[in-house]
């Protein structure tokens, strides 16, 4: 049966996108111009390019000419992490180690381990305390035992599964006495959060438009003019020589709209999404009192260490993906935050890093919330939440051999 009601809770995922990036996606669309062509309707696609760009720099804290646009954020991130190895091995061969933390997204960890495996890199993970935080100290030990063999560090601003907000200006506060660049995945703090990349003294900044309300297949990543960074791709030597590709004017257009329109509104934004989220927090313990809040507590003191609309749990004796599937038949839309390869799910390595068991890691949920979000989703996930538990703790110890008459014996999750 189609539930009558439906909560979508998966904005960390995608966002809807915003009416007003839709118009502009639309109207942009309707017009016929390559932004590289140099006749009248090339030059009045390479002005909305161009003015994009300025509202793009604008609201991120860059100039004009740091804005590359890239097809999201997964190129964005590739584009920093191989090209700036690439650049500094050019000059200073012995520069082989990339530092990243260890509960970085995928389009970071696996570029570097890529360079590992086909260019020589030695990647070096960061260690993060029990809410996902990078443990400064070590970086800074690293630093001073091998700053001359290190090409790049790259820190994510925001966690994608838990919400923990990283020590950005701690990292480049340690990272500048060496001289070694700094990158910073932003997709998921771009307009929730201040986001200022001249102020930052970061070297390199993904974002992503549709995690902020505009369209899928669209990004930036700010670069300051004095990085260099080798193309990862070749062709018409578009943005800087550093993406090759036409550009897609309607779709930058969109996001430069969706990502004004979400700094513009930041802050009222911000302040009724924690209230859901506090709401989301208070629901979930008293609805399934063994559930464990992953990342800072934002009812105890964490609540300016973490995203607004960001709670992330573990379900003991649950596997996630029993639950997102039994959620999902109840109208409520979430993610488990773990990775599934080959189809078969593996703990998440953002809950493992941070000290969580493995099977404890199995059992997790992540609800995310957006400018759409209301108090009637939270309330729906509340009450459905128990007896999706119920049957998908029921589920799991059936499917490990273990009768019913134990049930209550066991416990795990999250992941």
């Amino acid at each position: 049966m189609t539930p009558t009601r439906s909560a979508y809770l998966d904005h960390a995922a995608t966002t809807p996108m915003s009416p007003a990036a839709v118009e502009a996606f639309a109207a942009q669309m309707a017009l016929t111009g390559n932004p590289s062509s140099l006749h009248a309707d090339g030059r009045a696609a390479r002005r909305v390019v161009e003015e994009s760009r300025e509202q793009v720099a604008a609201a991120l804290g860059a100039r004009p000419s740091e804005v590359v646009f890239t097809s999201g954020g997964t190129e964005a991130d590739n584009i920093a992490v191989k090209g700036i190895f690439w650049s500094r091995r050019v000059t200073h061969p012995e520069r082989r180690r990339i530092l990243v933390s260890g509960v970085e997204h995928h389009a970071v960890l696996d570029p570097a381990f890529w360079m590992a495996e086909h260019a020589g890199a030695e990647i070096v993970l960061l260690g993060v305390d029990a809410e996902g935080r990078l443990d400064v100290e070590a970086l800074r030990a690293e630093l001073a035992a091998h700053a001359d063999e290190v090409a790049l560090i790259s820190v994510m601003w925001a966690n994608n599964e838990v919400g923990t907000l990283q020590p950005i200006a701690e990292v480049v506060a340690a990272a500048r006495p060496y001289g070694v660049p700094v990158h910073s995945d932003a997709v998921q703090a771009a307009g929730k959060i201040e986001l200022d990349f001249a102020a930052s003294g970061l070297d390199a900044l993904t974002v992503s438009a549709h995690k902020l309300g505009g369209p899928v297949g669209v990004g930036a990543l700010l670069a300051r003019r004095s990085l260099d960074i080798t193309p990862v791709s070749h062709g018409g030597g578009q943005e800087r020589g550093v993406r090759s590709g036409t550009v897609d004017a309607a779709a930058i257009r969109s996001f430069a709209v969706a990502l004004t329109e979400a700094v513009d509104t930041r802050d009222a934004v911000s302040t009724r999404v924690s209230a859901l989220r506090d709401r989301l927090v208070r629901g979930v313990r008293a609805a399934v009192p063994t559930a464990v809040l992953r990342g800072p507590d934002p009812l105890g003191d964490g609540a300016a260490r973490r995203l607004p609309g960001s709670a992330h749990f573990t379900f003991p004796g649950c596997e996630g993906d029993s639950l997102l599937y039994l959620l999902d038949s109840a109208g409520v839309r979430t993610s488990t935050g773990s990775a599934c390869q080959a189809g078969v799910p593996q703990p998440s390595h953002v809950l493992l890093a941070s000290g969580v068991g493995e099977e404890d890691a199995r059992g997790a949920l992540r609800f995310s919330l957006g400018t759409t979000s209301s108090e009637e989703d939270v309330d729906l996930l509340v009450e459905v939440l128990p007896e999706v538990v119920e049957r998908a703790r029921a589920a799991g110890l059936a499917s490990a051999g273990i009768g019913a008459g134990r049930s209550r014996q066991a416990q795990e999750a999250h992941g």
